[in-house]
């Protein structure tokens, strides 16, 4: 039996790939008509809307020097930050009451519903990221009766390349 079942021949799938396969979006061709939370700029380049995604969203978000975002979640949605340039610090928690930063070359993972905030640690240059979120839609919930705490309690990146600091 053949690879192709029914009348598909090789050369109808080639047209179709043609349209419907690998696509590159120009990062000058990014859509900013996307969910936004204030102090923070996203941009898309990855969703249904422009290549027919079904289970991913992707793009890139730009924070000014020493700028925050405020507080938000993406409901059920998974995120992951890649840092390009500058230092992020991320507060999350209920109460903001945890914080971490990363910097270029690190990875962020947001699980769902967590209230965090997005702050560039760096007071003289953007902070660059791409962002990627487990649907093919930007799920933005901005939360605006956040009480947070004074001083978050610092937690580290810990992984098998970066230990935990000396106490």
């Amino acid at each position: 039996m053949s690879e192709h079942s029914g009348d598909h021949s090789h050369e109808h799938d080639a047209e179709r790939w043609k349209h419907d396969g690998v696509r590159v979006i120009k990062g000058d061709k990014l859509d900013p008509n996307t969910a936004q939370t204030p102090g923070m700029f996203r941009q898309a380049a990855i969703n249904h809307a422009r290549v027919g995604a079904q289970k991913i969203w992707a793009g890139t978000v730009t924070i000014q020097p020493n700028a925050k975002t405020s507080v938000h979640h993406h409901g059920e949605l998974e995120s992951v930050i890649y840092v390009v340039r500058g230092r992020a610090r991320m507060r999350w928690g209920d109460r903001l009451e945890y914080v971490a930063e990363a910097e270029a070359g690190d990875f962020i993972f947001v699980p769902p519903y967590v209230p965090h905030q997005e702050i560039n640690a760096d007071p003289d240059q953007p902070l660059d990221c791409v962002l990627v979120r487990s649907d093919n839609e930007a799920v933005v919930v901005n939360i605006t009766d956040v009480d947070p705490v004074e001083k978050p309690e610092e937690v580290y990146w810990v992984d098998p390349i970066h230990k935990a600091p000396e106490a």
